[in-house]
């Protein structure tokens, strides 16, 4: 069995650790954030689609999930539900109103294995290898280097973990275009809802 499992989001809103202006069009204004959070909350009630697509992640009880890019945490307390009380969830986004509203979830929901992170960069500020799960939702299409990214989530994630990551708004050849170019991960599996990649040993 995995060591205990950290779940960690990190918004769609984020700057180059090497140049933090190039994240500035990452970066989505704070009333663009509050009309999603808004909009994510009625998607959600007429369609509840989450807790079924999680299911296909594979997240155990006692394991450490990365959520890179949590957004208004929609995942986050999923996976926190699923790590159960001996895992770990990590919320990180570089907008500090998503980190705002995590913790008013936490704090509203007793999410007590979730910590909210701000990112800096594509900088996590995670150690290194602490995930078994690394999950990038609904957020790739949006970054501007992918490389350093997929760098970032390579060094979080340990040796026998795994990326799940989707398109977004962008053509799957596109994403695995990105992943392929980047030379930390090689996709393992696909579906039409994510890819589950596997990190590449890098010297």
């Amino acid at each position: 069995m995995l060591a205990a499992l950290h779940v960690i989001s990190i918004g769609a809103n984020m700057t180059s650790q090497k140049d933090p202006a190039r994240r500035g069009s990452e970066r989505m204004s704070n009333s663009s954030f509050r009309g999603m959070q808004f909009l994510f909350k009625v998607i959600d009630f007429v369609y509840p689609y989450i807790d079924k697509r999680v299911q296909s992640f594979g997240i155990r009880p006692g394991i450490t999930v990365v959520d890179y890019g949590c957004g208004p945490s929609r995942y986050t307390s999923r996976f926190a539900h699923l790590v159960g009380e001996k895992g770990r969830v990590f919320a990180v986004d570089i907008h500090e109103l998503v980190i705002e509203a995590v913790k008013k979830r936490i704090e509203k929901q007793g999410l007590k294995t979730v910590t909210p992170i701000l990112a800096r960069g594509y900088d996590s500020g995670i150690p290194d290898d602490v995930a078994n799960i690394t999950c990038a939702i609904d957020m790739f299409f949006a970054i501007n280097d992918p490389t350093t990214f997929l760098k970032e989530l390579r060094r979080i994630t340990g040796p026998e973990g795994f990326l799940i990551i989707d398109d977004g708004h962008q053509s799957r050849k596109e994403t695995k275009r990105k992943i392929a170019a980047s030379g930390y991960w090689e996709v393992m599996e696909e579906t039409k809802d994510h890819l589950r990649c596997k990190p590449l040993s890098v010297a």
